[in-house]
C-alpha cells in the first residue's frame, strides 16, 4: 500500500473519530469543534481558550451557579407571560433551569471567574448550557439550536449587563443566608462564655493600662453583641442587592427588551429566590452604579474590622504563660515551635486575623473596580464578584472552625485574675465615692511607689473594714450590673 493511501486512510479515519467525538458550532469568528459530550458551546469554548487565569470558575460557587439558572428562569417566564416565548420553549427552559437549581451539570460552568468583556462569556456559558440541557430534556441532541437557541431563547430581552450583575447579587444573597446562619452561631458562642464568666472579676484596660474592673463575662458578652451588631449590618446590606436591573439590557434603554418584561422578571425572580427583589427605578443609573456591591462588601469589611479586633484580644488575652497576660486559656491544637519546646501558639485567632485582613483588601478590589467603570458600564464587575464570593467563603468556611476549635474551648485562669486583682492601682477608682478622690490619688501614687496593692495599703492602714471591702468589690457592685 503506497504512503498516499495509507495517508488518506488515516485521515478520513481520523476525522469519523473527530466527528464521532465532536460537533461542530460557529459564531462571528467561525466554525469551532466542540466536544461531543459537552453542554457548553463555541463561545464558551472560546472563552476558555482565552481565559485560562486561575484555578476559579463559575461552578467554584454553587450558589453562583444557582443564581444565573434562577435569573434565566425569571427572564424565561417573564418573556412567556408578555407573550414573546413560546409555551413548549417556557417548559424546557424551565426544566433546564431546575436542574441546575437542584445542582446537577454545575460541572459545564467552566468560565474563569477572571475575564474580560465585562462578563459576557459566564453569561453565554449559561445560555448555552441551559439551551444544550433543554434540547437533551426534550428529545433532541446537543447543539439542534433550530429548536432551542442560546442567544434567541434563553438569553431573550437580555444583555449581560443586565443578567451579569443581577446573578452577582442573586449569589450574595443566596451565600449571605448561609454566612448569617454561621456569624449567629459564632456569636452565640461568645454569649455562652459571657454567661459562664459572668461572676468572674478582672481588670479592664484601656490604651493598655490598668483601668476600671469588670468581669470576663461582660468582656465575652461585648464581643458576641459587637458580632451581633455586624450580623444586623449585613441583614440590612442586603436591600441594596435587592435592587436588580433585569430589562435594562445593554445600557438601561429596555432596547430588545418588551414592554413589562422588567416588571414580571422582578416580581418571578422575587418569587423564585424568596428574596424582596425589585426593579430599580431608573435602568440607565443601575446599569452604571455599582452601590450594591460597594455598600455589602463594606458590611463584610466591617465584619471583618470585628473578628480582627476580637481575635487580637483573645490573642494578648492568652499570651504567657509566665510572662504575658495569662488571664485565659485557648485550645492547645498544635505543637507551636519547631525549636521551642513546649511552646503552643494561638493559631485559630491567627488564621482568623489573615482571613480577615483578605477580606479587608477584598472590600478595596470592589471599591476600585467600582470607582474605575466608564460610563453606562461598570467592565469590572467579574474581579468584585469575585472579591466577595471570596470574602463570603472565607468566613463561611472559617466561623466554624474559629467557634468550635477556639471560642468553645477558652476557660479562665482565676488566680491570674485574682492577683491582678489584688495588685492592680485601677481598683482604685472603684473607692472614689467612698473615700475621695484627693485620699485614692494618694493611694494610688503610693502603691506605685511602694509596689503594693490598693487594697494591701487600705488594710494597714485600716481606711475600711473587710465587710466594707467585700461590698466594695461585689462583682455585681464594681462592674455596674446592679
Amino acid at each position: 500500500m503506497c504512503k498516499t493511501v495509507q495517508y488518506l486512510l488515516l485521515f478520513g479515519l481520523s476525522l469519523g473519530i473527530l466527528n464521532a467525538q465532536t460537533r461542530t458550532e460557529k459564531d462571528l469568528l467561525g466554525e469551532k469543534q466542540i466536544p461531543a459530550n459537552a453542554y457548553y458551546g463555541v463561545q464558551t469554548a472560546r472563552a476558555l481558550e482565552n481565559f485560562q487565569i486561575s484555578s476559579l470558575t463559575t461552578q467554584s460557587y454553587p450558589d453562583y451557579v444557582k443564581a444565573f439558572a434562577m435569573v434565566k428562569l425569571a427572564a424565561a417566564r417573564a418573556n412567556a407571560d408578555v407573550g414573546r416565548l413560546k409555551k413548549d420553549r417556557l417548559a424546557a427552559i424551565e426544566k433546564a433551569c431546575q436542574a441546575v437549581i437542584d445542582g446537577k451539570y454545575h460541572d459545564q460552568f467552566l468560565v474563569d471567574l477572571y475575564q474580560g468583556g465585562a462578563g459576557t462569556s459566564a453569561n453565554m456559558n449559561v445560555n448555552e448550557v441551559l439551551a444544550n440541557i433543554a434540547l437533551e430534556l426534550s428529545g433532541h441532541k446537543k447543539g439542534e439550536y433550530q429548536y432551542i437557541e442560546p442567544h434567541d431563547d434563553l438569553n431573550m430581552g437580555q444583555s449581560t449587563n443586565d443578567v451579569y450583575p443581577t446573578a452577582i447579587k442573586v449569589a450574595l444573597l443566596l451565600h449571605n443566608d448561609k454566612l448569617l446562619k454561621e456569624a449567629d452561631l459564632l456569636a452565640k458562642a461568645f454569649h455562652k462564655k459571657g454567661d459562664e464568666f459572668k461572676d468572674i472579676l478582672k481588670m479592664g484596660r484601656t490604651e493598655g493600662q490598668d483601668a476600671v474592673p469588670m468581669t470576663v463575662g461582660q468582656e465575652f458578652h461585648a464581643f458576641g453583641n459587637q458580632l451581633d451588631a455586624e450580623i444586623s449590618a449585613l441583614k440590612k446590606s442586603e436591600v441594596y442587592l435587592c435592587e436588580q436591573n433585569m430589562g435594562a439590557t445593554a445600557i438601561g434603554t429596555g432596547i430588545t427588551a418588551s414592554p413589562g418584561y422588567a416588571e414580571k422578571v422582578a416580581a418571578h425572580l422575587a418569587k423564585i429566590t424568596g428574596k424582596p427583589i425589585v426593579m430599580s427605578k431608573d435602568l440607565i443609573a443601575a446599569t452604571t452604579s455599582q452601590q450594591g456591591f460597594v455598600m455589602y462588601s463594606s458590611t463584610l469589611k466591617s465584619m471583618a474590622v470585628a473578628l480582627a479586633k476580637i481575635s487580637s484580644d483573645l490573642i494578648i488575652l492568652a499570651s504567657g504563660p509566665r510572662t504575658g497576660f495569662f488571664e485565659i486559656n485557648l485550645p492547645a491544637l498544635q505543637p507551636g515551635s519547631s525549636i521551642m519546646p513546649g511552646k503552643v501558639n494561638p493559631v485559630m485567632p491567627e488564621l482568623m486575623n489573615q482571613l480577615c485582613f483578605k477580606v479587608m483588601g477584598n472590600d478595596l478590589t470592589v471599591t476600585v473596580a467600582a470607582q474605575s467603570g466608564l460610563l453606562q458600564l461598570n467592565a469590572f464587575e467579574p474581579v468584585q464578584a469575585i472579591a466577595m464570593m471570596e470574602s463570603q467563603g472565607l468566613f463561611f468556611k472559617a466561623m466554624p472552625l474559629f467557634r468550635k476549635n477556639c471560642i468553645d474551648g477558652i476557660t479562665v485562669n482565676k488566680d491570674v485574675l485574682a492577683h491582678y486583682m489584688d495588685r492592680s492601682v485601677g481598683v482604685v477608682t472603684a473607692l472614689n465615692p467612698v473615700l475621695g478622690y484627693e485620699k485614692t490619688t494618694e493611694l494610688a501614687k503610693e502603691a506605685l511607689a511602694t509596689n503594693k496593692g490598693i487594697l494591701e495599703l487600705i488594710r494597714e492602714k485600716k481606711l475600711l473594714t473587710e465587710d466594707q471591702i467585700k461590698k466594695l468589690l461585689d462583682p455585681a457592685t464594681l462592674t455596674g450590673q446592679k
